[in-house]
């Protein structure tokens, strides 16, 4: 074949691969399909392994299935070899999708192979190691390549530091701290913070301040020392070791780490629980002579970074010491605290919510959204109602939007008679529910086995003015079908093409079981055939689901 330029090439393989794969079921997968396509076009004499790493990056960058592919098809052709570059795209677009098998797949082929990787390709796999919860190896990777932690760069190091603490691995944590500090790289205050925090509950007083000592010695140290001074504190006290957070007080002050109202507090609470009345006096003196007011601004930019970083657990809990001691918090904070921390410990999401709410604040719709699919998920239906609740009393439903979230999750928690109940207050205040109300409610009757309410449902609907969609007549033809009512399914299937409704795979799958089931073999191959006269690729996605349900059939 004729010679082009390179990036043209390119271009034209990645083309041909996506448009090949947009052919297979399912879709941007790899399949001998797409590896006949690449044979067809010619490229044994034109591969190389910069023309791999141009195709994979940027054209197959987000398609890790299709990228992983033509880089393994490109290692099958004679006379080639893989090259440091066309690893670096491949492992750059694995961790871009987080496929970690994949990436310690292709990692042992490097080391086989004996390849030396540019260190930048390090800044994608250890961060895609830390989101993918693989902390361990993410550290392994770390260990290989430390020798270059300015390419790496402050960013990561601090994240995997944080990381190893706050998932327990303390001491490969203080090697990371050790490392850092010997390489000069510059902490960060979540990556110092967590460390020292977690550290706190065991190590020596001494072993902690010398630790200070060094990252605040370094020249432009960029750590909060009032936020670092909580976490020190706090670390203590979890660690029941209060006389210890109590003698730090002064140490911290002397090194510049001023504490504030919140850690004296800490100090404080933890005396009372001991029941030390008299020290827990002397530390709320303290507090009145040296304490200083908690920058709301420090504390904000802190917990948003921790949750940006995934380390709920510790927003949680810094949260939780914040609100406990009635401190000002902004309702950004509050807003991100109840999504995220709703998401591994519920009770302690309405906690912030129930603050919010004293405030005279209410949280964003796209919290509450969150807040309820995690309440969903966890079975808590009552918590899920005293939310709603809560909010009703303070006007927060005023449209159709708040009103969905509302009736979409009680549908999601089975509480019917509540959905039942919003849909009569809103026809009260003049809001008309449309297809996405009915469809919720229709969908968690169906879901309850209640046939007979979801029918009734589908009339109130009609006689609105409120015409049915695709999901609509797909729940009921579904439910229709399973349960035995095929007339009914059929009835439903040609009402929707009367109306326009076009079916699909979802529709076509459930009717066509539902009359194998009902040995109506005759009304089946009808039904099939509308599907290759609606669409042929839909009914070919459909075929081999139609074949086992009628060999089911046949064999029963």
């Amino acid at each position: 074949m004729t010679m082009r330029p390179a990036t043209d090439l390119a271009t034209r393989i990645s083309q041909a691969i996506i448009s090949a794969s947009n052919r297979t079921r399912p879709a941007r997968k790899w399949t001998p399909l797409l590896e006949q396509t690449l044979h067809q076009l010619g490229l044994r004499d034109s591969l190389s392994p910069s023309l791999v790493a141009r195709v994979i990056n940027p054209y197959l960058l987000t398609h890790h299935s299709l990228a992983l592919g033509f880089f393994n098809w490109a290692s099958q052709q004679p006379n080639f070899t893989h090259s440091p570059l066309s690893y670096h795209s491949i492992l750059k677009s694995l961790s871009l999708s987080r496929q970690i098998n994949a990436i310690d797949s292709v990692l042992k082929q490097v080391k086989v192979n004996k390849i030396t990787l540019d260190s930048s390709v390090y800044r994608f796999i250890i961060p895609s190691l830390i989101q993918g919860k693989n902390t361990q190896k993410a550290f392994s990777v770390f260990n290989e390549v430390k020798f270059n932690c300015e390419d790496i760069g402050p960013e990561i190091c601090n994240s995997l530091l944080a990381v190893l603490a706050s998932d327990g691995y303390i001491d490969n944590a203080l090697k990371m701290f050790d490392e850092m500090s010997h390489r000069g790289v510059e902490f960060s205050t979540i990556g110092f913070g967590v460390f020292i925090w977690k550290f706190c509950e065991n190590a020596k007083l001494g072993q902690v301040l010398s630790m200070l000592d060094e990252v605040r010695k370094r020249e432009n140290s960029m750590i909060n020392g009032s936020v670092i001074a909580v976490l020190i504190i706090h670390g203590f006290c979890k660690g029941k070791r209060v006389e210890e957070a109590f003698k730090v007080l002064d140490e911290l002050r002397i090194r510049e780490c001023k504490p504030d109202f919140i850690a004296y507090r800490i100090v404080a609470e933890e005396f009372k629980l001991m029941g030390s009345v008299f020290e827990r006096e002397v530390v709320l003196k303290k507090k009145r002579k040296l304490g200083v007011a908690p920058r709301t601004n420090d504390y904000r930019e802190f917990i948003l970074g921790l949750i940006v970083e995934r380390r709920i657990c510790e927003a949680k809990e810094l949260g939780e010491v914040i609100v406990s001691g009635k401190f000002t918090i902004d309702d950004d904070v509050l807003n991100a605290l109840i999504g995220s921390v709703s998401s591994i410990d519920p009770r302690s999401a309405i906690v912030f919510f129930n603050f919010m709410i004293e405030k005279g604040r209410v949280p964003t719709l796209s919290t509450l959204s969150n807040l309820s699919k995690n309440l969903c998920k966890r079975n808590k239906s009552d918590e899920l109602v005293e939310v709603y609740k809560v909010l009703s009393a303070n006007d927060y439903f005023t449209d159709m939007e708040s009103y969905n979230v509302m009736v979409s999750f009680l549908c999601t928690s089975g509480r019917l008679r509540e959905a039942y109940g919003v849909i009569q207050e809103m026809k009260r205040k003049g809001l008309d529910p449309d297809v996405s109300f009915y469809n919720s409610l229709m969908e968690a009757c169906c879901r309850e086995d209640l046939l007979r309410p979801a029918k009734k449902l589908w009339d109130q609907m009609f006689a609105s003015g409120c015409s049915g969609n695709l999901k609509t007549y797909n729940i009921l033809i579904s439910k229709f079908s399973e349960v035995g009512e095929i007339e009914g399914a059929l009835r439903l299937f040609h009402n929707m093409l009367e109306k326009g409704v076009a079916p699909d795979a979802t529709t076509y799958t459930s009717l066509l079981e539902g009359l194998c089931q009902e040995t109506n073999l005759q009304a089946a191959f009808e039904v099939f055939n509308k599907s290759v006269n609606h669409d042929v690729m839909l009914a070919r996605s459909i075929l081999s689901t139609f074949m086992i349900s009628l060999c089911r059939r046949v064999l029963i």
